[in-house]
């Protein structure tokens, strides 16, 4: 099989070389594109053109037209894949694309011409797993504002939660979506002591888990809000859809805890800024916004009760480097027999 693979400054060739390298089995020839610019900035705005239905607008890598011709396997991070690459591209069966999202690529038109198209929304799973655990631990521990206060010439004796703070041990941790990542958040937590709850539509098969079930207690999302000391979301919703709105904060206890590292329009967040504002809950950890990056008087900023990351969840160098293999390896189980990849987007139904 001859591959191309289209790499930019986030999983750049280099990541998907060594991935090839190592499932050298799947393709007997391999040519290697760099696409946009080598700067984060730039190809931060470039991913916005991209989520915003601009893929026709972005400029290909020279040469890979061309060598389109005779691939059979194309593997992409944010490189578009448009109708007119696809109509010079008669062999192509596969379409690896290392993100969570398909909007670089012409998925109708893929399935149109019969071509497999594979995405990889579990490549920052335990990346934004970590952070979770992170910001749970920042937000009851007053590690960042300790730190800011530090940092500003002030030794904090007196704090929102002074005198409620309690181990996470003795606490009961409700998670919102048992995902890639709320599976990973769990299985983490596991080693703390803690209780924890699961909300969910879907559970999984109990060989699938990298925890045993009796360690986890499934409820209905009422009684995981009512319940838990700490509510972590990581459900996945369309636009539009949210899940956690006024009445959610009101029934939260008042030592309560609300995190989030998912989306931020499955949460109402003028009514999570008034319950913590008016102290219906105890504090707040958030890294995604609805409007990126923050002005200067977006009004979290004024709250002492609420920890703010600036959408960190996937930043680290596994969630990029790390997804070129997890997707060849998917693929090879598929070409071997083992099983069908989770993420086939365009599955026959």
């Amino acid at each position: 099989m001859k591959c191309v693979c289209a790499g930019d400054v986030f999983i750049t060739p280099d990541m998907m070389k060594d991935a090839m390298e190592r499932h050298s089995s799947i393709a007997e020839s391999v040519q290697y594109f760099f696409f946009g610019r080598p700067n984060r900035k730039v190809m931060r705005n470039t991913v916005k053109v991209i989520e915003r239905g601009g893929r026709e607008e972005l400029d290909l890598p020279h040469g890979m037209e061309d060598a389109m011709t005779d691939a059979e396997m194309l593997m992409v991070h944010l490189c578009p894949v448009t109708k007119a690459l696809l109509a010079k591209s008669p062999k192509l069966k596969y379409i690896l694309c290392n993100r969570g999202g398909c909007e670089n690529i012409d998925v109708e038109e893929a399935t149109r011409l019969g071509i497999k198209v594979l995405l990889n929304p579990a490549h920052n799973a335990n990346a934004v797993a970590e952070l979770t655990i992170g910001l749970i631990f920042s937000e009851i521990r007053n590690i960042t504002r300790s730190h800011v206060g530090l940092k500003s010439g002030e030794w904090r004796e007196k704090y929102p939660n002074s005198g409620r703070i309690i181990e996470l041990k003795d606490l009961v941790v409700g998670i919102i979506g048992f995902g890639n990542v709320g599976e990973l958040v769990c299985e983490k937590l596991n080693g703390f002591g803690c209780r924890i709850l699961v909300y969910t539509p879907h559970r999984k098969a109990q060989d699938n888990l990298r925890i045993a079930w009796d360690r986890l207690e499934f409820v209905s999302l009422e009684e995981l809000i009512t319940k838990s000391d700490i509510i972590s979301l990581h459900a996945r919703a369309p636009k539009g859809q949210m899940l956690i709105g006024r009445r959610s904060f009101e029934m939260m206890k008042p030592t309560a805890y609300f995190i989030n590292t998912a989306r931020s329009h499955m949460v109402d967040y003028d009514a999570l800024y008034t319950a913590l504002a008016e102290e219906q809950i105890a504090g707040a950890a958030i890294d995604v916004f609805e409007m990126e990056p923050l002005g200067p008087s977006y009004p979290f900023l004024r709250l002492d009760n609420v920890t703010l990351t600036n959408h960190r969840g996937g930043d680290t160098l596994n969630a990029y480097s790390d997804s070129p293999l997890m997707m060849l390896e998917e693929l090879r189980k598929w070409l071997s027999g083992e099983k069908e990849p989770k993420f086939w987007v365009n599955r026959p139904k």
